[in-house]
């Protein structure tokens, strides 16, 4: 089976853009690292379109999904497209509510990489790092951002 690389779900002008905005936001990053971030970012984002469960990024994937939401018309119009729905951003501010904010669906990165596995993208391993070393019990590795299915 041959894998799909995440940024063939856009055209090669916005993939362009959005990189070139992650590197001018993010200048302490390697080179060649925000074209990687923003391919597994759209990776994660093709597999999120028909995941049905709440899917989470690495803390570096997350840079990507961040910086495509900016571009609000283009993203509106990639989820559209990919999903046929909007795929928010939910963001986990405390786990620990009690105020009423129904509680998000734990999601593990192992969880995430597999979904990404089984969707056919390929998978840059070192972007998920912890995924490989997470344990069932491992959430994600920062600040709970998934996309729910259910919103």
């Amino acid at each position: 089976m041959r894998l799909v690389q995440g940024r063939t779900l856009v055209a090669p002008d916005l993939f362009d853009r959005l990189t070139r905005r992650i590197t001018t936001e993010h200048p302490d990053l390697d080179d060649g690292m925000p074209h990687r971030i923003l391919d597994q970012a759209l990776a994660f984002l093709g597999t999120s379109a028909t995941a049905t469960q709440p899917l989470g990024p690495s803390e570096l994937v997350d840079i990507g999904w961040h910086t495509f939401i900016l571009y609000t018309v283009d993203y509106a119009a990639f989820c559209e497209r990919v999903a046929g729905r909007f795929i928010h951003h939910v963001p986990d501010d405390d786990p620990n509510d009690q105020g009423g904010t129904p509680p998000t669906i734990p999601t593990t990165l192992t969880d995430t990489v597999t979904a990404i596995r089984a969707a056919g993208f390929a998978l840059d391993a070192e972007l998920w790092h912890r995924a490989a070393d997470c344990s069932s019990k491992c959430t994600q590795c920062h600040a709970g951002c998934t996309d729910s299915p259910t919103r």
